[in-house]
């Protein structure tokens, strides 16, 4: 590390220009190609994946996305005379726009169904000619534009549909920028230097950016959710600011005690740069564990978030040592450079609230330690009721005009109109097809649907579909229930002596799919992921306590943070106020994501913590006096750190997105927990508790495994490890054997 410090700050303007020249050359190219992601759910092998190749391959003319315009009245009809001119005359509009293949309406003999049995309310379908990933801002919105115009004081028309969700999308990234704004506030406040508090948030801004655009070419390569750069986006704002504050931090404290400035930056970056590198590792173990659920979607979520870690460490141990040796002294404040120039080195003694925080933990262990725990347990209680389902446009906020018009269709129709089944079946032979005839009729009469379309076959014959409207929402239990009855009850009896094989598809069938999968693979996720970062830790810190007190807090923190999720997402308290949108399920994807990210960012703060009171135990051989000294000395750091990560968090929550809004929330909680309950309440006072047993290692273990070492090697001194239970007398027998 000090090697690439080193070379770093002696060509620190070609490093600067290496790193903007990739920034610069990424972003081209991601220009030029343009975006291609994909939210493609389907798992193959399901009920619903082969029902979804049965529609592709059997019905070519039904790639283009689907959306609906739907109007109300409530002081006359949709069938008086005024209402259908107009609305007739705006579909002939939309129609004619580009982009748009077809527009079926409900003035026709076919569309007679189109009309709720109060004739308030009726809807027409827009079908584009490409997928909704694949229609252009511009044409979207002139649908949305054309279709509003017709509303009037007795007439209000709303628009639904993925094509139609991307107008609602913000233009602007606004979130980010409050979030760097609040960063470089707290950055500002810790430092008293603007070029010191600016290196953070450029070395941030620099890194992310080209990761962002790597992410728009990584979806030339590989199935990238559209949610991706902005999750990479979020993680590694939070990650790059707090990695490049610990290492500013070291270097302000070693020009502090008298260090030049090519010293003080070396120094930072071959200790604190070390810590960097290890707990961006941990980040990126835990994201790439998705890679064995072998799901098409989440692998792509995990390379692109796991590319976005990897670029903010490498700048924070490139980058940022060049920027350093740049702005020079500058990296204190005014008032610290005089007193640096008027007194000499001065050290940095354990002064102020951190050192009397740390020693009321040391004196009320049980205590504090108890609370901490009660308060964790209270916030994870609410996990228990996790139901994982699909949310839809009836969770968006209520202005929405996606939310309106479903709650519009919901009200006129039935709220299954707005999720329909689609039963798929590939027929061979004569038996087959008097079954499919006969099957919407059977599907009318079974419990929970409430209307079923006729058969739907393609132009030789082979392939047909019936579309199922359930009685009750998509997102809704019943509904699911529904799905389980149809495949298990229903199509077997109904397709007795044929070889008639159906399958259910749809959009609440596909995610209850996707749902089981990922259930049914999550303990091996876990115990994947769990299983690495305790090796690491077990490797670095010498421990078998270590890492199972990290594992633990670990599991602490996702399980309070996913509590917080369920009550405001699932339970809805407070969404609304908070403007996003009404209570609904947990997307199926997003425990397995935020399980990998949690992971990853609660060892960091585990990585600096107990580094610091590793390097005092080596020095010392006293566990109190490590926990102390350690507590102390990384604890505003860390307090700062986890300021700066919750209001770049939290600023998602403005980015209009319900599912980046839950990612904001879930780690904005869990760091909140960790640095302020977990790492400076529970984890020291356990450490206190246990005392020598804290860093216990069995002798044939530790000969037989590497050495991991997260200090360099000439500034360690190891100590001799008591055994278990040993006494506070004999924590203190050292063995002063320097380490090469």
């Amino acid at each position: 590390m000090a090697a690439i410090a080193r070379w770093c700050i002696a060509h620190r303007l070609l490093a600067v220009l290496i790193w903007l020249l990739a920034l610069g050359g990424t972003a081209a190219a991601a220009g030029f190609a343009g975006t291609s992601y994909t939210n493609d759910y389907e798992a193959p092998g399901t009920e619903s994946g082969r029902a979804a190749a049965l529609l592709k391959s059997g019905f070519t003319n039904l790639g283009g996305d689907t959306d609906t315009i739907v109007w109300h009245t409530d002081d006359s009809t949709v069938r008086a005379a005024d209402v259908e001119q107009r609305m007739d005359r705006t579909l002939r509009a939309v129609e004619r726009l580009p982009g748009v293949g077809d527009v079926s309406g409900p003035y026709t003999a076919a569309g007679a169904g189109q009309i709720s049995a109060d004739a308030h309310t009726a809807y027409a379908t827009v079908t584009f000619d490409r997928q909704a990933d694949d229609v252009p801002v511009r044409q979207a919105q002139a649908v949305v534009d054309t279709a509003k115009a017709a509303s009037g004081e007795h007439l209000q028309v709303e628009l639904g549909g993925s094509a139609v969700a991307l107008t609602e999308a913000p233009g602007a990234h606004l979130s980010e920028a409050i979030g760097v704004v609040v960063a470089a506030l707290v950055l500002f406040l810790a430092f008293g230097s603007l070029a010191a508090s600016m290196l953070p948030i450029a070395t941030a801004l620099v890194s992310v950016g080209t990761a962002y655009a790597g992410i728009v070419l990584l979806g030339h390569l590989m199935t990238v959710a559209d949610f991706a750069p902005m999750l990479g986006m979020l993680v590694g704002l939070g990650v790059g600011i707090d990695y490049a504050l610990f290492i500013v931090t070291r270097h302000r404290k070693g020009l502090r005690r008298g260090l030049t400035v090519t010293e003080a930056a070396q120094h930072a970056v071959a200790t604190t740069g070390r810590a960097v590198v290890f707990a961006g590792a941990t980040v990126c173990i835990a994201l790439l564990g998705m890679l064995i659920l072998r799901l098409n979607f989440l692998n792509g979520v995990a390379v692109a978030a796991s590319l976005t870690v990897v670029l903010t460490v490498a700048a924070s141990v490139t980058l940022l040592p060049a920027l350093l040796s740049l702005i020079g002294l500058r990296a204190l404040s005014r008032r610290e450079r005089a007193r640096l120039a008027a007194h000499g080195p001065q050290s940095d003694p354990p002064t102020g609230f951190a050192a009397r925080w740390s020693a009321f933990v040391e004196r009320h262990p049980k205590l504090l330690g108890g609370i901490a725990a009660v308060v964790m347990l209270v916030l994870a209680l609410p996990t228990f009721a996790l139901h994982l389902g699909s949310s839809d446009q009836g969770n968006n906020a209520k202005s929405s005009t996606t939310r309106q018009a479903y709650d519009l269709l919901a009200d006129g129709f039935g709220p299954g109109v707005n999720g329909p089944l689609t039963v798929a079946a590939q027929l061979d032979g004569a038996d087959d097809r008097l079954a499919m005839d006969a099957l919407p009729a059977t599907l009318r009469a079974t419990d929970g649907v409430a209307w079923a379309y006729p058969v739907t076959y393609n132009s030789s014959g082979d392939t047909a579909f019936v579309t199922v409207v359930p009685d009750s929402a998509p997102q809704s239990r019943q509904t699911s229930a529904l799905v389980d009855r149809l495949r298990t009850d229903v199509l077997p009896q109904a397709a007795d002596n044929t070889s008639l094989q159906a399958h259910v598809g749809g959009v609440t069938a596909s995610y209850d799919d996707f749902a089981r999968i990922i259930i049914g693979k999550l303990p091996l996720f876990i115990g994947v992921v769990i299983g690495l970062g305790c090796l690491l830790l077990l490797m670095a810190f010498r421990s078998v306590g270590i890492p199972l007190k990290a594992a633990a807090m670990n599991v602490a923190a996702v399980a309070s943070s996913f509590g917080v999720v369920v009550a405001i997402f699932q339970w809805g308290w407070g969404s609304e106020l908070l403007g996003l949108g009404s209570a609904g399920p947990i997307e199926p994807f997003l425990p397995v994501i935020m399980v990998s990210v949690l992971f990853g960012l609660s060892m960091d703060y585990q990585v600096f913590l107990v580094g610091r009171m590793y390097e005092e135990w080596l020095e010392t051989g006293d566990n109190r006096r490590a926990v102390r000294v350690g507590l102390t000395e990384t604890g505003r750091v860390i307090n700062s750190a986890a300021v700066i990560m919750i209001s770049v968090f939290l600023a998602f929550v403005l980015s209009g997105d319900r599912v980046i809004a839950m990612f904001g929330i879930a780690l904005a909680a869990a760091v909140a927990l960790d640095a302020f309950v977990l790492r400076t309440l529970l984890v020291p006072a356990l450490m206190h508790l246990l005392g020598g047993a804290n860093w216990w290692l069995p002798g044939w273990l530790d000969r037989r495994l590497p050495r991991l070492s997260i200090e360099p090697p000439d500034c360690r001194v190891r100590a001799k490890i008591p055994r278990a239970g040993a006494s506070e007398d004999d924590e203190a027998v050292v063995a002063a054997q320097r380490v090469h």
